[in-house]
């Protein structure tokens, strides 16, 4: 797999369901703001809802850090409504869950299983500016926690507001941040 840290989104235009209707998610959509695409395998799945689940429940707080979630499969947009008004657990997400079935954004994210016609779970973190500063892959069977999906985008943002300053493993809003120099070598 390359390395996309750093790596900037390429112009697309792809389907969504989102708060009730159709709609596309673009490029230019995401300008200016915090994003967080998050891969899952399938609809009507066993992990996946219990995931979108989780972020469900703390949307709010990447909503408060202007972060936009786009929850990400190969199904479609239909199947995303049908999904959404048949699952209790995925009926919470209010979140835009984007259809990629052409791959396009699977294969740009390197996460797209070809042989499956679906995507591992990938998780990635864009900036405002559209370059990927963080991200993890998963095989199918293992989910994710939202609660650290949310310290790892507060992490990003703080790096990118205050460049000379980097956050130690388990920092929180709060925590004190390392500055990085000559007289932190050996201290820590």
């Amino acid at each position: 797999m390359e390395n996309l840290i750093g790596k900037k989104l390429e112009e697309f235009k792809t389907p969504m369901y989102h708060q009730n209707a159709f709609g596309e998610l673009e490029t230019e959509d995401l300008r200016g703001k915090w994003s967080v695409f998050f891969f899952y395998p399938g609809d009507f799945t066993f992990v996946c809802p219990t995931e979108l689940e989780d972020i469900a429940k703390i949307y709010d707080k990447f909503e408060e850090i202007d972060c936009e979630i786009y929850a990400v499969s190969t199904d479609s947009e239909f199947t995303h409504k049908e999904w959404h008004e048949s699952s209790e657990a995925v009926g919470k997400a209010k979140y835009p869950m984007v259809a990629d079935r052409n791959f396009y954004l699977s294969k740009f994210f390197g996460v797209l299983i070809e042989e499956e016609g679906q995507a591992l779970r990938g998780t990635f973190i864009v900036n405002p500016e559209l370059e990927i500063v963080a991200y993890e892959v998963h095989s199918p069977g293992i989910g994710r926690n939202a609660k650290e999906l949310l310290r790892k985008v507060q992490a990003a943002q703080f790096v990118a507001k205050f460049g000379d300053k980097v956050c130690p493993a388990g920092w929180e809003p709060g925590d004190e941040a390392l500055t990085p120099g000559i007289d932190l070598v050996g201290k820590i």
